[in-house]
């Protein structure tokens, strides 16, 4: 007597079609869960911006040429960031889309104004270098990576880093540590050599945060 071919599939597994299942559709963010995010990520590098500037710290990418500028000519860091990064939504308007640009200039915008009133609720009297490039560059590694998984940034370099990652798959991590050490060591003309340091330790630690979590396919909501 010939087997059923059902208890022949249970019998010899192996026969069965081997079919990996497709993986779930991503669910979007919401209007809510975005501003959220945005609200949160900002607020968290605004205290690591805090960190930075109490202890005359610079870290990378356009922050980094605004804390330059900031020191040098002694005009708010929010407002210096906030022009610089005009010209980076040409290209985000582009290559990454309204929604994006729009999410982006709120982020930027929303750090300039919290950045200019930020003395007024947090004043730090004393920090040391070394917790301030590790305690800020982490702090402000976890606002980015809000920001990034839902599809925003704070322009400048940020922008470019997720366009190489969108197009050729580099990690957007990698991808700003390199821009970042490479300014912050350019801020030897302008700082002593012990606040360079620390503050590529800083991008270092920031950097850290992005290259081990923000990886092309491990996160697909949008």
């Amino acid at each position: 007597m010939s087997t059923p071919p059902v208890f022949q599939s249970l019998a010899h597994p192996n026969t069965l079609p081997m079919t990996a299942p497709a993986p779930p559709a991503a669910a979007p963010h919401s209007a809510t869960e975005d501003t959220v995010a945005i609200f949160t990520g900002v607020l968290m590098i605004s205290v690591g911006v805090a960190f930075f500037s109490s202890a005359g710290l610079l870290t990378g990418g356009t922050a980094g040429l605004a804390f330059l500028l900031h020191y040098a000519t002694g005009i708010g860091f929010g407002k210096v960031f906030f022009v610089l990064n005009l010209p980076f939504y040409w290209l985000a308007l582009r290559k990454l889309g309204r929604e994006f640009t729009l999410k982006t200039f709120a982020a930027v915008l929303l750090l300039s104004l919290v950045t200019e009133v930020q003395a007024r609720f947090l004043q730090v009297a004393h920090i040391d270098p070394l917790y301030a490039a590790l305690a800020g560059g982490l702090t402000m590694g976890t606002g980015f990576l809000a920001l990034f998984r839902h599809r925003c940034s704070l322009g400048g370099i940020g922008i470019a880093a997720l366009y190489l990652q969108d197009r050729y798959g580099w990690r957007a991590g990698k991808v700003q540590m390199a821009v970042d050490c490479g300014i912050v060591l350019l801020a030897l003309a302008v700082v002593e050599p012990a606040r360079v340091a620390w503050s590529v330790l800083g991008a270092v630690a920031l950097n850290l945060i992005l290259a081990l979590n923000h990886r092309p396919g491990r996160y697909t909501g949008t």
